[in-house]
């Protein structure tokens, strides 16, 4: 079956908002595809690294955040 890859960006943003710490960082156990992707559009800072968490750039703050309380915010 074709997977929405933009859908699943989408919703792995969103989830790095709920795991958020330290302001920026999020922990990173997601799909490294996905992950990669985040990267190349620039949400995220380059996840491969020793680490166990990620840090969000401005704009993967901002997008992250809209993501989540569209997604899982009862309204």
């Amino acid at each position: 079956m074709p997977i929405n890859d933009q859908k699943v960006d989408e919703t792995v943003l969103a989830l790095l908002y709920l795991s958020l710490h330290d302001e920026r960082r999020a922990w990173k156990n997601f799909d490294w595809a996905s992950m990669s992707r985040l990267h190349e559009k620039g949400f995220i800072h380059d996840p491969v690294n020793p680490d166990q968490s990620v840090v969000l750039t401005d704009e993967g703050l901002a997008e992250s955040k809209r993501l989540f309380n569209s997604l899982f915010v009862k309204k």
